[in-house]
């Protein structure tokens, strides 16, 4: 039996096959991570935003009970000062309340919106990592094609489709490719 001679570059083709699919696989882990840290982002974003509602209902019902028990005051007789210091430290006590609100709301609402940011990074990032994963599928079935027909122009096509996808995988960690 003849042995068929085997061509030089499907040496090349069948490496970067490989280079091209622990790109694929690696871009596909990571792409998964990113798409739960973002998931999981939202879901944190989200009970803190309730936190932050459930603060500005207390928050509410200290101002008026505050305003209330001021306008007690302004109908209390000068001379019962007895009623007016019961009304005063009433009215002291939930105004600090309301202070108390007025910041956890704040630093409930920094929290929340850090949450936010970190979700929309890691959408970029999973975004990135999709489409890496999309270039390097199609340059490893293009590059499998090329090596059962064994026409080197589909391996070419194949090998800048591979390095587009090493781009975008690399891209997925650094973010160095700015979109409009």
């Amino acid at each position: 039996m003849a042995e068929e001679k085997k061509e030089p570059w499907l040496n090349y083709l069948a490496f970067t096959t490989i280079i091209f699919a622990v790109c694929a696989t690696l871009s596909t882990f990571k792409g998964g991570s990113f798409s739960t840290k973002s998931v999981l982002s939202q879901a944190l974003a989200t009970d803190k935003w309730s936190y932050y509602q459930s603060k500005s209902i207390k928050l509410y019902l200290n101002e008026n009970q505050k305003e209330n028990f001021q306008m007690q005051l302004l109908s209390t007789p000068k001379k019962n000062v007895e009623l007016i210091k019961a009304y005063q430290t009433r009215i002291d006590k939930y105004d600090s309340k309301v202070k108390k609100y007025e910041a956890e709301k704040a630093s409930i609402k920094r929290e929340a919106a850090a949450l936010e940011s970190a979700r929309d990074e890691a959408q970029v990032h999973a975004k990135t990592f999709g489409e890496a994963v999309i270039f390097l599928q199609i340059a490893i079935l293009l590059s499998s094609i090329a090596a059962l027909v064994k026409k080197k122009y589909l391996w070419y096509i194949a090998t800048v489709l591979g390095i587009v996808g090493v781009v975008l995988f690399t891209d997925g960690f650094f973010l160095f490719i700015k979109v409009v």
